[in-house]
């Protein structure tokens, strides 16, 4: 059976639940993979407020629409990050408090816990999300890096995540990190450390997003491949690769949507991912999770995008063969 297609909303936050459950359906969407932010799913009003979680179904179910995962990016961004002024923009008063570093780490620690005990309430296993880094600036190594600088990176997502996974685990719930640039994880070493960093906890494994590698010059399959019991949610994201001698892979400094940029996203099927060896790949490993469309095409118009990355990837998908091709051929 071919696995159902969401939209996620971190995108859409801009929208009320009410009216972004209307489009989703009216998309073709078969469920919905609701953001943290804005009015879509909100972890404190889950855990203290009767009734929240049951009404939040109903207005899903109104409109036929699964949800088979929350996200928590912004949050999870901040546990790990060296914090500064342009976390405000992405976190809650509540958690950005008076914006001293150490405090936004801990409150941000604290309602990533909220957030599995709010998946739990509502009835979905994983949350998706971010864990920031304390050594993304350290990339390039000059000055120069030592190993130890980088091992203490890794020593805080152990020290920090560790008890955020206890929660996650008494909940029944995974986490899922969208590997990505800025994470503690964000190529197929780098994720292969931050499991031995946090002992190969069950809780703990990856939202693989094929749109975050592929401008890297990594293989989106070969990572399915290197972490196939750990692809616990899927996002479906193109992105495009476009130097032209004047350019760079660093982006110049330049914003989402600048032509001058060396790289971009794309809406899916417009870009240099190749979804079909993705497909097939998770159709080896046995992935039979949702399909999550993250939109983010800074040259098209979004409605129109959602609606043909939804019959893109319905069309893309297919169940994997119970047969040899050519069995009828074989003897008894």
């Amino acid at each position: 059976m071919p696995r159902p297609v969401t939209l996620f909303t971190g995108q859409w936050a801009d929208l009320s639940i009410e009216e972004m459950a209307r489009l989703t359906a009216g998309f073709g969407y078969d469920g919905i993979e609701l953001a943290c932010w804005g009015d879509h799913f909100e972890v404190g009003r889950a855990l203290s407020e009767e009734g929240y979680c049951e009404r939040k179904r109903e207005l899903l179910d109104r409109h036929g629409l699964q949800c088979l995962a929350i996200s928590n990016h912004l949050v999870g961004q901040a546990v790990l990050d060296v914090i500064d002024e342009r976390h405000r923009a992405i976190l809650s008063p509540a958690i950005w408090g008076d914006g001293k570093p150490e405090g936004v780490n801990q409150r941000a620690a604290e309602e990533l816990k909220n957030t599995a005990r709010a998946a739990q309430k509502f009835g979905v296993d994983v949350v998706n999300g971010f864990t920031g880094s304390s050594i993304w600036h350290l990339l390039y190594s000059f000055p120069p890096v030592s190993p130890a600088m980088i091992d203490a990176g890794f020593d805080l997502l152990a020290e920090r995540f560790n008890p955020i996974l206890d929660v996650f685990g008494e909940c029944g719930v995974k986490f899922a990190l969208e590997v990505h640039p800025t994470e503690i994880a964000f190529d197929i070493h780098t994720a292969q450390r931050a499991l031995e960093a946090l002992d190969h906890r069950p809780e703990f494994g990856f939202n693989f997003d094929p749109s975050h590698l592929i401008w890297q010059g990594i293989d989106p399959v070969q990572f399915i491949r290197a972490f196939s019991d750990r692809i616990y949610h899927v996002h479906v994201k193109d992105a495009i690769v476009k130097l032209d001698g004047r350019s760079g892979i660093l982006a110049s400094h330049l914003n989402f949507g600048d032509h001058r940029r060396g790289w971009d996203f794309r809406s899916p099927g417009r870009g240099g991912v190749n979804f079909e060896e993705i497909i097939r790949a998770l159709n080896d490993v046995g992935y039979q999770g949702p399909l999550s469309i993250e939109w983010e095409d800074s040259g098209m118009d979004r409605q129109f995008g959602a609606r043909e990355a939804c019959e893109f990837t319905k069309k893309l998908d297919f169940s994997p063969s119970t047969r040899a091709f050519d069995s009828a051929f074989e003897k008894e």
